[in-house]
């Protein structure tokens, strides 16, 4: 994982996050991590094959479908599809700043694929609570560093 000072500046100046996974069914882990977003002040750009909405939002069924380019993709899916979202990523033609893999995910394969191109990789770790312990509660895109 990127060192603290490094990982509060990138999510301090990122505005996009593609959630790749996304799903507000209330209770789920993808859910209270994407209205934490929405409420902090971030453009959330949710990505499922199947999912038509999501957080009132239109989602996308890839990462290559999204109108412009996104700071963080955040990933919820099992790590087995992980290295397959890491090629994804290498076939658009913009890079999000991290690749972040949430609370239990980790891929290896993917890390190296992305870190070779600048990526950052996250992986075993909640965007939300590191979102939180590194920028505290900032709101209303009051998140900004530097």
């Amino acid at each position: 994982m990127p060192d603290a000072i490094y990982l509060r500046t990138l999510l301090g100046n990122a505005k996009d996050i593609a959630i790749l996974g996304a799903n507000d069914t209330p209770g789920r882990p993808v859910d209270r991590v994407g209205r934490y977003l929405l409420d902090r002040g971030y453009t959330v750009w949710p990505v499922h094959p199947a999912r038509r909405t999501a957080w009132g939002l239109t989602v996308f069924p890839d990462l290559a479908s999204l109108p412009g380019p996104v700071d963080i993709v955040d990933v919820f899916r099992a790590p087995q599809y992980c290295p397959e979202h890491a090629r994804e990523v290498l076939a658009l033609p913009w890079r999000p700043k991290i690749f972040w893999m949430q609370s239990g995910i980790a891929s290896p394969e993917a890390r190296k694929l992305l870190e070779a191109t600048g990526v950052a990789v996250v992986e075993d770790a909640c965007l939300m609570v590191e979102h939180a312990r590194l920028l505290g509660n900032a709101a209303d895109n009051k998140h900004k560093v530097g």
